[in-house]
């Protein structure tokens, strides 16, 4: 053994041997524990300690060696502090794992059958060797070849919301072995159904390291989703069809380089606001034994319970310099070492609580706005939390985007009929300048979305008024009640043909909005072939038929497919619908005889207040101006586009529509009409001519003259 160094943190092979470094403050000795592959451990005291880090460098290491530590130090939760030795930790710095959890007594520093369990009396000392997971050593070395990322301008682009497994379990185009999978996911079949719809970021949900709790096991369930993480640098080895230890990580590597062979973009969702030894009942995996007070924000005047923001046990506490550390050191590595192109951060508001108000600018903001790797990457939030005051959408900082949850509460009652919305939904459209220009931002800091993975499908939200998650084991308690969907007339399944149709073109109402929209837009996966999850709006725990994709859908719905990708090339064609400046609503140039948008009746006048006020609106139109983008490209060249004229009408009426007077145009004819199943339509119309929209429908149409 050597010395070694403090630094990097963690276990880095570096060709001839590995230096392993652990941040533990609290502790008294740290022993590295060796794992042979008959199981048992050789255990190493580790003397160098510098700045609270243990090292030690041993040149025999080599990648596929398992390890973990055992933290001697204080057992005193009414002080905060959980060390016990008899529990072999995981590093928070691994890159790897390999193995299972029990749940038998050994994973935990209490006597679980114990009146009272929290009481902080003296813990069983059971041994966790051989019922918990163990850390690996990696090989760090990856032939990149000539990978360079995308670098996608947000107002180029389009997002896709994917789970591993799920999106990839049943495509009968991926070999058996390969699905479900990192290298299904990079599979050419996916990669060109993405390219298909002109995607060019595919956001996984939780690929970090996460743990199957014990609750839902014993309900022969699992933790689909993946939002309970304890190794925020190692990729999950469940999703990697290359099993010997420590192969996830090549396979990851290996799919983002396909990814950006075609030029689409990695984003990881991360869960930095809580990890997964939930609280004070929870299992003693790695942060709990080696710091905990560290680590975890604690309760103010009870240091034995847990302070938690997000309804999942605990918060880390992004306050101390170590946890600040660990989060930024994270995100290097991913952009870094596996590439990826940027993040969407769960429950994003918690990492901004200094004490207990959202500040954001907090230490971790502050850490990313001047990291010149963090900073130069796709940053989103998942602007809130469960806590007080965690809502906090439009105010995070320049840098960032945010999940728009405004955008999908509008959206969706505009689609359903809602009463007066009409001035909340055109700035919807728009960008959303009242949530974010004052932070200097631009209409892509708004990410649009009306589905995403938590709540309904698309699908679902056409077709249940209420949410049916009995299957979850919770008696239908779990999930939101409010969905703001609409069944369209019967609760679920129907063959009624009246019905069939009107879902189908509420599907194509919402997708036609959200790519006109000015935005960032955003897909979830298989809301184009019309997947549902049977009502069920909470499929966290459901790997299985019920949220996987159904890949047999792009036959049953071929005309659903083919609409998403009329509506998808039309954004990706004209950059009138996706400007990288909100609408100023005047003359660009002086010249200019209209503005760069109007917003119109169907009868063709402009707006007036008393317009916006009408207690029912439901139809409108817009005049999109082509030749009134301010902003040049990249080049600095001037960007001008065909003129669009969108008409809006959520009435269950047909609606006369009066095109307006020729200064805007002299013809229109149709880009996208969501009347027909897949968006296609010959309607030509001259200036100051009637269309007709029929009822709960969106028509495009496009200056030809």
């Amino acid at each position: 053994m050597w010395p070694g160094s403090a630094y990097p943190l963690g276990a880095t092979y570096d060709g001839a041997g590995t230096n392993f470094a652990l941040f533990s403050e609290i502790a008294d000795r740290v022993e590295l524990c060796l794992i042979g592959k008959d199981g048992g451990e050789t255990r190493i005291e580790l003397d160098e300690v510098d700045g609270h880090v243990w090292h030690a460098y041993l040149p025999a290491v080599t990648p596929g060696q398992r390890y973990g530590y055992r933290v001697h130090g204080p057992w005193a939760p009414a002080a905060g502090h959980r060390c016990d030795a008899s529990k072999l930790l995981l590093d928070p710095y691994g890159k790897s794992f390999h193995g299972d959890f029990d749940f038998s007594q050994a994973l935990f520093s209490y006597d679980r059958n114990a009146e009272d369990p929290a009481s902080g009396g003296t813990p069983p000392r059971v041994d966790s060797l051989g019922h918990t997971m163990t850390s690996v050593v990696i090989n760090p070395f990856f032939n990149w070849a000539n990978d360079r990322a995308p670098r996608t301008p947000y107002h180029h682009t389009i997002i896709y919301e994917a789970h591993v497994k799920g999106m990839t379990q049943n495509h009968p185009g991926i070999p058996e072995e390969l699905r479900g999978t990192y290298a299904g996911l990079g599979h050419p079949v996916i990669i060109e159904h993405l390219k298909s719809l002109d995607v060019t970021a595919i956001e996984l949900m939780p690929v970090h390291q996460f743990l199957h709790d014990q609750r839902l096991l014993d309900l022969g369930l699992r933790n689909y989703w993946g939002y309970n993480t304890f190794g925020f640098f190692a990729p999950h080895y469940q999703y990697a069809a290359t099993h010997k230890a420590g192969g996830a990580v090549a396979e990851f590597k290996t799919m983002v380089r396909a990814f950006h062979e075609a030029g689409i973009e990695v984003i990881l969702d991360v869960v930095y606001n809580h990890t997964a030894e939930g609280d004070h009942l929870g299992p003693t995996l790695n942060f709990r034994g080696i710091d905990n007070a560290a680590y975890y924000r604690l309760l103010d005047g009870d240091l034995r319970y847990y302070k938690d923001f997000t309804g999942t046990g605990n918060s880390l506490n992004a306050r101390h310099p170590h946890t600040l550390q660990l989060i930024m050191d994270s995100l290097r590595y991913w952009v870094l070492e596996m590439h990826v192109d940027g993040f969407r951060f769960d429950l994003a508001s918690t990492l901004a609580r200094e004490f207990y108000d959202v500040d954001r600018l907090s230490a971790f903001f502050d850490l990313v706005q001047q990291d010149p790797v963090i900073s130069q990457v796709k940053l989103i939030a998942e602007p809130w939390d469960v806590g007080e005051g965690g809502y906090q959408v439009g105010n995070f900082p320049g840098l960032w985007t945010e999940w728009n949850g405004k955008y999908r509460d509008t959206v969706r009652d505009y689609w359903r009929g809602q009463p007066a919305t009409l001035g909340e939904f055109a700035s919807r459209l728009t960008g959303s300048s009242d949530l974010y220009e004052h932070t200097g931002r631009r209409p892509s800091a708004s990410i649009n979305f009306v589905t995403a993975h938590d709540g309904f499908t698309l699908a679902d939200l056409v077709s249940y008024n209420e949410k049916h998650n009995e299957a979850n084991g919770e008696g239908n308690a779990d999930g939101e009640s409010h969905n703001r969907s609409w069944n369209c007339g019967v609760e679920g399944p129907t063959d009624d043909p009246e019905i069939l149709a009107l879902r189908a073109k509420q599907m194509r109402n919402i997708i036609a909005t959200l790519m006109v929209s000015q935005g960032t837009p955003m897909i979830s996966h298989g809301d184009e072939l019309g997947r549902s999850q049977f009502g069920n709006n909470n499929v966290y725990c459901q790997d299985s038929e019920l949220s996987w994709m159904d890949w047999s859908l792009c036959e049953t719905n071929a005309d659903l497919l083919a609409f998403f990708r009329r509506a998808t090339n039309l954004r990706r064609a004209h950059p009138v619908f996706r400007r990288r400046r909100f609408f100023a609503g005047t003359p660009i140039r002086s010249g200019d005889q209209y503005r760069d948008i109007a917003w119109l009746t169907p009868s063709g006048r402009e707006m007036t207040p008393e317009d916006w006020d009408a207690p029912f609106g439901a139809s409108l139109a817009v005049f999109l101006n082509g030749e009134a983008i301010p902003e040049p490209d990249r080049r600095g060249e001037r960007v001008v586009d065909d003129s669009f004229l969108l008409c809006f009408n959520a009435s269950p009426e047909g609606m006369d529509f009066v095109t307006p007077d020729g200064r805007y145009a002299q013809e229109w004819s149709s880009a996208l009409d969501t009347a027909t199943p897949t968006g296609a339509s010959d309607t030509v119309v001259r200036a100051g001519q009637t269309v007709t929209l029929e009822p709960r429908s969106v028509l495009v149409l496009r200056k030809t003259s």
